[in-house]
């Protein structure tokens, strides 16, 4: 595995999120960002062979690095490398023993999407390709030790690092073809959170005080298309979804004192969707049993029903409100917003809310169906909307 030199990253501005930051932090990004042409061409020409790994990390950290400047000039209080390292965000879990077959994202699977607005995937599109391993899992490289070194000596802001989820890995996960390997999922799972605890151990090491963790996955668990597949699979969703949640918690478990956040949305590739239905039939159990302080939802449209399952919101958690689209330029209003807070706080008091997004600018890398100024506009009106809420 690639070793970072974590004296070097020292030297940066790395901070933890103090216990009182936390409590006050109001507005969140989800992660990544809309990338430059420039960074999309050098993945281009890097898949090609046209141009070196050295050339397309020159590429990366140049992009990052204007990033960077960008959130500090608009005054974000945490900051991320937008996912400029990546593809796809799920190639957070690339770099392990065992996953060969997994995660392999191209720029011509990308550029075959010719969609021109927010939509469902088609149905070829939005199947789970089901993958096996190939051997017992084991960390090669930490790509988010990575991702935060860099950031953390570019800057003196908290820089937070997302990492894909157990549950988002269990629906990917081709048990059948795993068994001369994992007698069954959950002992799959067992490895996949010794893995990512070995892997966020080491972030934390680096100084890294706040982890995501993205399992988009969880709205599985409310969509009835969906829930028809794991039953025609011989699945029960309750007890998928049981054994998710515990493998989520073993992994925050094991880092007390450390920041997590948990991001459930429904699809957004190129600003489509995969699902769609309202938290209520998860939400005592989600918004309780998680052991995340907070909770990073999709409230954008209608496909994610009313603010009602807030009510099971426990004491000490936080609600991040995900009231602002990346899926269209359209451009939300601070008085909107402001409605639609005192809406969710007739469910949940107002100290226990936040605002962000509701979900990233570019879950893979050709992004939104949204400009770069329409992406700053957006983030603009949520600090503003969030000072105007909260102070």
């Amino acid at each position: 595995m690639a070793k970072v030199d974590l004296a070097a990253v020292e030297g940066g501005g790395m901070q933890r999120l103090a216990s009182d930051h936390r409590t006050m932090l109001r507005v969140h990004t989800v992660g990544s960002f809309l990338r430059p042409q420039a960074l999309i061409d050098a993945f281009a020409g890097y898949g090609a062979g046209t141009i070196d790994r050295a050339q397309l990390t020159s590429a990366q950290d140049a992009a990052i690095d204007a990033l960077l400047a960008a959130q500090e000039r608009h005054g974000l209080p945490i900051v991320t490398d937008g996912e400029f390292r990546r593809e796809i965000f799920m190639q957070s879990f690339t770099d392990v023993a065992g996953m060969e077959l997994w995660l392999k994202q191209t720029l011509g699977m990308e550029h075959s999407r010719k969609t021109t607005a927010a939509v469902p995937l088609t149905k070829e599109e939005g199947t789970e390709v089901r993958r096996p391993v190939t051997r017992r899992l084991a960390l090669e490289r930490n790509q988010i030790l990575e991702e935060y070194a860099y950031v953390a000596r570019q800057t003196t802001r908290p820089a937070k690092v997302t990492l894909i989820g157990p549950d988002r890995l269990s629906q990917r996960y081709d048990a059948d073809g795993s068994q001369s390997i994992y007698a069954d999922t959950q002992a799959f799972l067992d490895d996949v959170v010794r893995v990512q605890r070995e892997m966020i151990a080491q972030v934390i090491e680096a100084g890294c005080g706040y982890v995501q963790i993205d399992e988009p996955s969880y709205t599985s668990y409310v969509d009835e298309q969906r829930l028809a597949v794991m039953r025609a699979a011989g699945e029960d969703p309750a007890a998928n979804l049981a054994r998710s949640i515990a493998a989520d918690n073993a992994i925050v478990d094991a880092f007390p004192g450390i920041t997590f956040g948990i991001h459930l949305c429904r699809g957004n590739a190129r600003s489509q969707w995969h699902r769609t239905g309202g938290y209520d039939a998860v939400a005592e159990q989600l918004f309780t049993g998680l052991h995340h302080e907070r909770l990073l939802l999709e409230y954008d449209d209608d496909r994610s029903g009313g603010f009602e399952p807030l009510r099971f919101l426990p004491k000490g958690k936080i609600a991040v409100l995900g009231l602002i689209t990346t899926k269209r330029g359209t451009m939300e209003t601070v008085d909107e917003l402001k409605r639609r807070i005192d809406e969710a706080a007739h469910f949940a008091p107002i100290e226990q809310l936040a605002l962000s997004p509701q979900c990233g600018f570019a879950s893979s890398i050709l992004g939104n169906l949204l400009t770069v100024d329409d992406q700053w506009r957006k983030i603009d009106v949520m600090l503003e909307t969030a000072q105007a809420v909260w102070g």
